[in-house]
Formats: structure tokens, sequence, C-alpha cells
């Protein structure tokens, strides 16, 4: 069933747990997000970017994401993930939207303002909820880049929130879009993130959060040319933050990863396969696996 992520979230929120956000862009990636909630009874929320729906149109992937929601017995909410501008919001509110963020946290704090205010009005139309972004966090995903964090300062994010009105938070405290590209881990700053908690009352999000599973990278950089070399963000740097206040994990990086890994080892062990169903079957599967993994570590299963 297709909800909007305000009630979800504050179950999250009251229960300890944190619910996944995966990024989609076409049916095989629903499928396997939709198929991972439903067996372990998770709630779950599948985004799209900016990029994704300009690959899929917006109208065909809202279809496919509210007929498999339709029947599917666990929540799922349809979430605009990094909505650049107010055109996005308006074009995914129209298309069914239950989840909205708008993302200028790159701006200056008053247009940062500005800016969500008016699509927490424009949302509010169709009682969809509004994620904003306060801080910036390093790296590439998409669109979305920066050459440095600047960490979200508790005082600003308690003043944010009271005058945008939006219902959910991302924060930055150490994670990075994409994957990271040096050596060692993520260190978050997990003192922040507790300050941030104490003053601000709504949903927190944590963004970046992807663990670059070494076993996948090994497999995917073994059977083609070198993706990456890099680490992610730790299990139990994910359950501290959990166990902070966050409420909500985005996670893209890691599903690609283990599509990108079971793509590369597919057509190795079959050269002469062309039915790109094959293909596809194999992939789903690893995507659902990887799904289903971060379910089990945000805590969410058998919280539908």
């Amino acid at each position: 069933m297709l909800v909007t992520t305000d009630a979800m979230l504050k179950a999250a929120q009251k229960g300890g747990y944190a619910v996944g956000h995966f990024n989609t862009s076409d049916l095989e990636f629903t499928q396997a997000i939709i198929e991972a909630a439903t067996e372990l009874k998770s709630p779950v929320i599948i985004a799209t970017s900016v990029k994704a729906l300009e690959f899929a149109g917006t109208s065909n992937i809202a279809a496919i994401v509210r007929k498999l929601a339709d029947e599917a017995a666990v929540p799922i909410a349809l979430h605009l993930d990094h909505g650049p501008n107010l055109k996005w919001v308006e074009e995914c509110l129209e298309n069914g939207y239950t989840s909205i963020m708008l993302d200028a946290s790159s701006k200056p704090y008053e247009e940062n303002v500005a800016l969500t205010k008016f699509a927490v009005e424009l949302a509010a139309i169709k009682g969809v909820p509004v994620e904003a972004e306060l801080g910036v966090l390093k790296g590439v995903e998409d669109d979305v880049q920066a050459a440095e964090h600047i960490y979200t300062d508790p005082a600003v994010a308690a003043r944010f929130v009271a005058e945008t009105g939006c219902k959910s938070l991302a924060v930055a405290i150490g994670t990075s879009h994409g994957a990271y590209k040096f050596h060692g881990s993520a260190h978050l700053d997990l003192d922040r993130l507790a300050a941030i908690r104490k003053v601000v009352h709504i949903p927190l999000v944590l963004h970046g959060a992807s663990a670059v599973p070494q076993e996948l990278l090994v497999t995917a950089n073994q059977y083609g040319g070198k993706i990456m070399d890099a680490q992610g963000v730790p299990a139990e740097a994910i359950r501290a933050a959990i166990e902070r206040g966050i409420c909500k994990v985005n996670t893209d990086t890691d599903v690609r990863l283990a599509f990108t890994a079971a793509a590369r080892k597919f057509y190795a062990d079959h050269p002469a396969d062309f039915d790109p169903r094959s293909l596809l079957a194999v992939t789903r599967a690893a995507v659902k696996a990887m799904v289903a993994d971060r379910i089990r570590l945000f805590g969410s299963d058998g919280k539908a």
C-alpha cells in the first residue's frame, strides 16, 4: 500500500529503528525492493533521483511503483530524492508522489529556508510531507556534489525546522554522497547527532550511508574494469546513528554495486547467453538480497 513517510518515520522515531530508503529507476529494482520489504514485513521508501526520472520518465516510474505498492501488504512511500528545484517538486506531486525532498542545502541559509518553506506549502495541498537538508555532504551522487563537508549546526537546525515546517531533516555528520574515495571508513560525529536530536524533534535522516561491501567490490572489480577503491559506513556506525535518533537511512551505492557485481559475474560465467531476462533475474535477486540485508541492519524488519 502506498502511504506518506509521515506516519512511518514517526513510528520509527518512537520505536528506535530506521526505515530504509532505496533508489530505483526501473521495474526490476522496484520489484526487488518491494519483495525484500514484503518478505521481511518492513515499511520501505522507494526513491527516485532526478536523473532516474529523466531516464525512465516521471509518470512511468510513478505508475510502476503505484501498481506494485497497491499489491503489496507493507507500507511503501514514493519519494523524490534531492529535488533540486520547485519544478521537480511540482512534477512529482502531480504524479502521485507521497514524499518529497527539496534539497537547497548548497544555497545560502535564507534561500534554503525560503525554497523549503515554499515546497512545504505546495506539498501540504496534497498532504505530502517534505524532507529538507541542512549542511553539505562531501562526495558525488548524480548531480549532487560537494568538495568538502559542512556539518549541521544543532542550533541552526532547530531554527531551520521551526522556520520551514519540514517534516524530516537530513543532517551532515560525516557521511558522504556516493562511495568513499579513500582508504578507511567514515567517521561519524555522533556527539553532534545527539546534540541535534536534543533540539530537533522531527525525524532525522542519514544520507550517504552506503556500506560499500568489500566482497561485492572485489567481485565487480574481478570480472570487469575497476569501479572504485573505497570504503563505506560500517554497520556499527549505522546502528549507533540510529540509536541517537536517525529514523531514515538512504541507500543507493550499495544496490548499484550489488547489481553491477552480479551482472559482471553473470556474463563472465555465461558468455553465450543473450537473453536479457536471464541477466535481469540474477541482478534483481542480488539487489533484493542487498535491500534485505540493509533492512535488517536498520531494524525495520517486522515493523510493517
